[in-house]
């Protein structure tokens, strides 16, 4: 098969396996699916480049790239804006956790000292 048509085709699964972000357990297994689609369609990518690819916009297979790519990179844009949003909405659940566990932890009061500058 010829490359053009093998990364067409890897585009285009990575293209339809963007289109949902699952939530909670199965993200896992969504990502590593991202990653191996990514790393198949690099590697094509490399080959192609190794030969002297050039894309040829008037083409149609070409163009069908062009577009797949940039709707890959949105997609992908909003995978990682999801799993960042994640993170920080995580790192608030802690931190909250950690403030109603010991809400005095940030309080500091020097009780029961006394200093005296007198000699």
């Amino acid at each position: 098969m010829d490359l053009t048509k093998q990364l067409l085709q890897v585009s285009a699964k990575l293209y339809q396996l963007l289109s949902d972000i699952p939530k909670g357990e199965e993200r896992d297994d969504y990502i590593e699916n991202i990653h191996q689609l990514l790393d198949a369609r690099g590697e094509i990518i490399d080959s192609l480049k190794r030969q002297g690819f050039q894309i040829q916009p008037e083409l149609k297979d070409h163009s069908m790239l062009l577009q797949l790519d940039q709707g890959i990179r949105k997609r992908l844009q909003l995978v990682m804006d999801a799993v960042k949003k994640d993170l920080k909405d995580l790192q608030n659940v802690k931190k909250h956790e950690k403030q109603y566990s010991n809400p005095y932890a940030s309080v500091q009061v020097m009780d029961g000292m006394y200093y005296d500058k007198k000699k």
